[in-house]
């Protein structure tokens, strides 16, 4: 494969929780790693980006959301083409074993459970970017 490229500003992930400290804590660890953010407050927001906007790396949904879930989020992006490239990680406070099981079946590529580190977070990051250039 080729080396390392730089991160431009062109490197956009979609990140979508209801919970504004867990938004701002993802954002800032993604940006740190060198992504541009686009916030949305619930699944529906994402969706409506969604909807105008297929230019994203990646997306990290929270699982449990209101007006649209994050496996409903998946499924709707894996049936559309522009969007379907986009692998999907998914997090949850939630210690149900079925919502990641779900969210394995809608779609996602990597699952990160709440409350997680700094460390964790960059792993699966690292993880679901190898993902979209695969």
């Amino acid at each position: 494969m080729s080396t390392q490229e730089p991160q431009t500003s062109q490197q956009r992930i979609l990140v979508a929780d209801d919970d504004p400290a867990i938004l701002r804590l993802v954002t800032a660890i993604v940006e740190k790693e060198g992504y541009t953010v686009v916030p949305a407050r619930d699944g529906r927001e994402a969706y409506k980006i969604l909807q105008g906007d297929a230019n994203f790396i990646a997306g990290i949904f929270d699982v449990v959301m209101p007006h649209i879930q994050g496996p409903e989020l998946v499924r709707y992006m894996r049936t559309e083409k522009r969007l379907m490239r986009i692998p999907v990680m998914m997090m949850t406070a939630e210690q149900n074993p079925k919502l990641s099981s779900d969210s394995f079946a809608a779609g996602a590529v990597v699952f990160l459970p709440k409350p997680f580190t700094t460390a964790q977070l960059q792993i699966m990051l690292r993880m679901l970017i190898a993902k979209a250039a695969s």
